[in-house]
């Protein structure tokens, strides 16, 4: 029996790898030969699984996006039941995130390499419509009165916050996101 670690197939270890890049580095700033060096796959291998880079990107938005939206309903279940308790939670949970560090938002900084109508920036899109219509359920049922404007404020908070750690001190423009989310949440939802 061997007792070497098992591993990865090839599609995985080209999209961690285009995860790990890309979002350190920028999409552009990969090219395709760097990802077949460090994913430690042949050039055939890498166009068999995508057949083009605007595939690996798509596959790397879809996979970060799942990642996020993970990460907030993490955050928001931590915060307890009451709805409006998890829409503070999700700014919470960014606080402690600022602590490991971050470097900002991958739907961002995906965007701003790319025109309207591409594929990343129609995925980055989409992935945006899908938080805030989340996060507009959230502020529903807490009992928001303008639960379309909490949820745009709160994921421009998010947003900018996310924006600001590449700039800012991290744990400063999360702590200020926080304070600022209170109010928000305190103006639209009183208890």
């Amino acid at each position: 029996m061997s007792t070497a670690p098992k591993r990865l197939p090839a599609r995985d270890r080209i999209l961690d790898t285009a995860c790990e890049l890309f979002y350190a580095h920028g999409i552009h700033a990969v090219g395709v030969d760097r990802l077949i060096a460090e994913s430690g796959v042949a050039k055939a291998t890498l166009y068999k699984q995508f057949p083009s880079k605007d595939d690996v990107v798509a596959a790397y938005l879809r996979r970060m996006d799942d990642r996020w939206r993970r990460q907030l309903r993490s955050a928001a279940s931590a915060a307890g039941d009451d709805p409006r308790d998890q829409l503070f939670g999700l700014f919470v949970a960014m606080e402690h995130a600022a602590r490991g560090g971050t470097l900002g938002c991958a739907f961002i900084n995906a965007v701003a390499e790319y025109e309207p109508g591409s594929t990343a920036h129609t995925i980055t899109v989409e992935h945006k419509r899908a938080v805030r219509d989340w996060v507009r359920d959230l502020a529903a049922a807490a009992g928001a009165a303008e639960p379309d404007m909490l949820a745009f404020q709160l994921t421009l908070l998010i947003d900018g916050t996310l924006a600001a750690t590449r700039v800012e001190r991290a744990d400063a423009a999360a702590e200020a996101a926080k304070r600022t989310a209170r109010d928000l949440l305190d103006a639209a939802c009183p208890r």
